[in-house]
C-alpha cells in the first residue's frame, strides 16, 4: 500500500467557549486506502470529520494536504484541495435529475458569448456523467431520473458519485449506510471499493462495525475527543475496536 499521506491531521482541537468538542484529534489517511474514524457518541469523529472536511475551522492544531499545511474556511476550499464530503444530508435537490446534482455548484456551460447568457453545457455534463456512473459501477436506471424518484442507496451512490469526480485525493463519507437496507448497504461498500480501485483515498465514518472490518485497511479510535489508536484493520479483532471505543482495553504505543 502507498505509503504517501495525502490527508493528516496534527492535534487538531475545537472548543466553543468552555466546551470541548475535540481535545486532541491525529488521523493520517495514505493514497489509495479505506481508512475507518470509529468511536462511541461523543467520541469526537463528527467534530474531527468537519474539521478535515473544511466545514468547522481549528481553535488549534495542523492541518496538512500532500504533506503542505493547509487552513479551510469552508468545505469549497477543501474541494479545490481534492478532499470532497459526502455529508448524511448529501446536499442534493430532489427536483433535478442525477446529472445536474452531480454538477451541482460545478455547472459546465457553453463557449463565450452563449455563456456570458449563463446557458449550460448540457451535452457535455450528461456525457460526464454517464463516464462517472459508469467508471464507479453505480446502479442507477438513467442519469436524466430525477433524484427524488430514487431510492436511499441510488441517492447515495449519487452523492458519491458527484464527490468522487471531484475530489482527486480524498473522498470523506459520513455514516453512508446509516439509513439503508442490507441490499443497498452492500451495494454502498462495493461502491466504495471501486473508489479506492480509482486510487482516491476514503475516510469511512461509521459505528457499523461488520461494514468497517468488510471493506477498510486501517482503522482510527476516538474517545472522549482523542484519538486513542490507529491499526492496521488485519491486525485487530471487533472485541479489541469496541474495548479501545468504551476504555475496557488500553492500547500500547
Amino acid at each position: 500500500m502507498n505509503s504517501e499521506l495525502v490527508l493528516e491531521a496534527k492535534g487538531l482541537a475545537k472548543r466553543y467557549g468552555a466546551v470541548v468538542a475535540l481535545a486532541h484529534g491525529d488521523f493520517g489517511l495514505r493514497a489509495a486506502e479505506v481508512h475507518a474514524m470509529v468511536g462511541d457518541n461523543g467520541a469526537g469523529k463528527s467534530t474531527l470529520l468537519k474539521l478535515m472536511a473544511g466545514a468547522v475551522r481549528p481553535t488549534s492544531g495542523e492541518l496538512l494536504v500532500g504533506g503542505v499545511p493547509v487552513s479551510f474556511s469552508s468545505p469549497r476550499d477543501a474541494q479545490r484541495q481534492g478532499i470532497a464530503t459526502v455529508f448524511q444530508n448529501l446536499g442534493m435537490i430532489d427536483h433535478l435529475d442525477a446529472t445536474a446534482n452531480l454538477f451541482l455548484g460545478r455547472e459546465e456551460y457553453l463557449p463565450v458569448p452563449l455563456k456570458w447568457l449563463g446557458i449550460l453545457d448540457k451535452r457535455k455534463m450528461r456525457a460526464q456523467a454517464v463516464e462517472a456512473v459508469g467508471r464507479l459501477k453505480i446502479n442507477v436506471r438513467s442519469v436524466d431520473a430525477l433524484l427524488g424518484g430514487m431510492s436511499g442507496g441510488q441517492r447515495q451512490a449519487v452523492a458519491v458519485a458527484r464527490a468522487a469526480a471531484f475530489g482527486s485525493r480524498a473522498v470523506i463519507m459520513d455514516e453512508p449506510t446509516a439509513a439503508l437496507g442490507v441490499r443497498e448497504t452492500a451495494a454502498v461498500l462495493d461502491m466504495i471499493r471501486h473508489v479506492k480501485a480509482q486510487g482516491i483515498a476514503v475516510v469511512l465514518v461509521s459505528h457499523r462495525l461488520d461494514e468497517v472490518f468488510a471493506v477498510t485497511d486501517r482503522i482510527t479510535v476516538l474517545r472522549r475527543g482523542r484519538t486513542v489508536a490507529t491499526n492496521n484493520t488485519a491486525d485487530v479483532s471487533r472485541e479489541d475496536v469496541v474495548g479501545m471505543m468504551t476504555g475496557a482495553f488500553v492500547p500500547s504505543i
